[in-house]
C-alpha cells in the first residue's frame, strides 16, 4: 500500500515539486529520494511495527487449548473408539475378544427390523421437523407483536426446552395413560371418544403421539431462532411494499419469508440433527412395546447393545456410525436442495 502511494505521489508530481523548489512549494528540506522514498520509509516502519506487535502462535495455542483438550475428549476420542468398536468382536458381558472385520456391519444390513426401523426415522424426522417450522413460523410471528403480557408467554415457551427431555416424555407418558391419563380424561368429558384410547400401545397412536412431544419440545428453540429472524428485517422493506399496494399475505409470502431463509436454513438443518439423535423421548414412551416397531435409528442400535438377546456392542457400534453417515447424507441433500432453490429463484 506504501509503495502504491509512493508511486502515485512521483507519478503525479513535477520534476519543481519533486525537489520542494516550485511555486507552490513549501519551505523545509527536501526528503531524500523524493516524496516516494519517504512514503515508503513510513511504510516499512508501519509494518515491522505490525511484526513486532503479533503474538506469536504458542500464545494462541494456550488459548485455544483448553478448548481444543475437550474436543479431543468428548468428540474426537469417543469418535475414534465407536469406530474401533464397530470392527470388533464383543462378549455378551462387554469383552472384547478381537477383530471382527466387517461382520457388524453385514449383520445390521441384514437385520431384519432394519426396514422398519428407517421408516420409522424417516417419518418421525420429517413430521417433526416439518410440523416444528410451521408451527414456529406462526408463534414467532405472533410474539414479534406488541401485546400485553408479551414477556410473559416469551419466558413461558422457553420451559419445554429448558426442561430435562427424561421429565418432559415421563410427564407426556402419565398425560397419555390408557387408564389415568388426563387426556383420556378430557376427550371423554368432551364426548369426543367413547371410550379411552392407548395412545402408547395402540399402533395407530403410538407414532403420532411421539410426534406430538417431538414437535412440542422443539417449538422453543426454532420460534427463537425465527423471532431473532424478524426483528433483524429491516422496516423500511415492509414500508416500501406497503406503498407499492402489496396486501399483507403478499408481503409476508414475497418480503418476510425470502428475508427469514437464513433464519430457517439454520432451525432446520439443527432440528435434524437434533430429531434424529432424540434418544429419551422415543425410548421412555417406547420402552413398554416389544421388538423394534416403533424404534427409531438412535434406540434401535441402543436396544441392539442392551436390550436384545445378542446384546452385541460390535453390531451397536456399527449401526451408530450407519446413523451419523445417514445424519451427513439427509443434512447434505437438504443443504443442496435449498442451495438449488436459491439458484433457480435468481
Amino acid at each position: 500500500m506504501a509503495d502504491q502511494i509512493a508511486d502515485s505521489v512521483a507519478a503525479s508530481g513535477s520534476p519543481d515539486a519533486a525537489s520542494g523548489s516550485g511555486p507552490g512549494s513549501t519551505s523545509g528540506p527536501a526528503l531524500p529520494g523524493g516524496p516516494a522514498a519517504g512514503v515508503r520509509a513510513v511504510g516499512r516502519r508501519r509494518n515491522r511495527g505490525r511484526e513486532r506487535g503479533r503474538a506469536p502462535w504458542w500464545v494462541a495455542l494456550l488459548w485455544l487449548g483448553p478448548a481444543l483438550l475437550l474436543i479431543a475428549g468428548v468428540v474426537i476420542y469417543p469418535a475414534i473408539e465407536l469406530v474401533r468398536a464397530s470392527v470388533s468382536h464383543y462378549s455378551i458381558t462387554g469383552l472384547r475378544l478381537g477383530s471382527a472385520g466387517g461382520r457388524n456391519y453385514s449383520k445390521v444390513l441384514e437385520h431384519p427390523a432394519l426396514n422398519t426401523v428407517l421408516k420409522n426415522t424417516a417419518v418421525w424426522v420429517v413430521a417433526v421437523v416439518a410440523l416444528t417450522i410451521l408451527i414456529s413460523l406462526a408463534l414467532a410471528q405472533f410474539l414479534s407483536k406488541d401485546f400485553f403480557g408479551r414477556k410473559v408467554v416469551r419466558w413461558a415457551i422457553i420451559v419445554p426446552w429448558a426442561a430435562s427431555l427424561v421429565i418432559t416424555a415421563r410427564l407426556f407418558t402419565l398425560i397419555y395413560d390408557y387408564n389415568y391419563g388426563i387426556l383420556n380424561h378430557l376427550l371423554l368429558s368432551l364426548h369426543l371418544i367413547s371410550k379411552p384410547v392407548d395412545f402408547l400401545g395402540d399402533d395407530r397412536w403410538t407414532m403420532i403421539s411421539m410426534v406430538a412431544v417431538g414437535v412440542f419440545v422443539s417449538i422453543p428453540f426454532t420460534a427463537y431462532v425465527f423471532l431473532a429472524g424478524l426483528n433483524a428485517i429491516p422496516t423500511d422493506v415492509y414500508e416500501a411494499a406497503r406503498i407499492d399496494g402489496a396486501r399483507p399475505w403478499q408481503v409476508y409470502w414475497q418480503v418476510t419469508l425470502p428475508l427469514l431463509r437464513p433464519a430457517m436454513l439454520v432451525a432446520s438443518v439443527l432440528n435434524i440433527i437434533y430429531v434424529f439423535n432424540s434418544f429419551p423421548i422415543v425410548y421412555t414412551l417406547n420402552d413398554r412395546n416389544p421388538g423394534y416397531t416403533h424404534d427409531t435409528s438412535i434406540t434401535f442400535m441402543y436396544k441392539l447393545a442392551f436390550k436384545s438377546a445378542d446384546k452385541d456392542v460390535g453390531m451397536s457400534a456399527a449401526a451408530g456410525i450407519f446413523n451419523v453417515a445417514l445424519i451427513l447424507v439427509v443434512v447434505l441433500v437438504y443443504l443442496r436442495l435449498v442451495k438449488w432453490q436459491e439458484s433457480e429463484n435468481r
